[in-house]
């Protein structure tokens, strides 16, 4: 099972945080096919926010084909988004894992890793004249 955290500070929408943590958990395979999710009342006992704010997030992942509701049962994972090299035995999480480490060590904070993160990623994964991607593409 997943256990949402709520960042209220963070700008992001609720709901939104919702859905980006179910997608993460299915991601790295914390959430199965079958499984069900927290309710609605789960939800908001652990995380103090309105009910319909989790049935919006629920609609939205339903929307994408990720979970059903089923009456009376709950809401189920109907598909995984999990691949073998995000798997938490895989190396490159282990590499992943040991950088971390290594810029904790180094002093960096949480948010200071969580921006160089994304401006590598943005680098990396941003598609156009010039960018990375566009020039690793041209080499094959």
């Amino acid at each position: 099972m997943v256990d949402f955290r709520i960042d209220r500070r963070s700008g992001v929408a609720t709901y939104l945080q919702i859905v980006q943590q179910t997608r993460n958990a299915l991601r790295l395979g914390l959430l199965l096919p079958g499984d069900r999710l927290p309710t609605a009342r789960e939800v908001v006992a652990a995380t103090a926010v309105n009910p319909n704010t989790v049935l919006k997030a629920y609609r939205e992942l339903e929307r994408e084909g990720l979970v059903a509701p089923r009456p009376g049962k709950g809401t189920f994972v109907l598909r995984s988004l999990a691949r073998e090299e995000a798997a938490t035995d895989s190396p490159l999480r282990a590499e992943l894992s040991s950088w971390a480490r290594r810029a904790r060590t180094a002093g960096l904070e949480r948010d200071d890793v969580a921006a160089l993160v994304t401006a590598v990623l943005d680098e990396e994964y941003t598609v156009g004249p010039g960018s990375r991607t566009e020039a690793i593409e041209g080499i094959e």
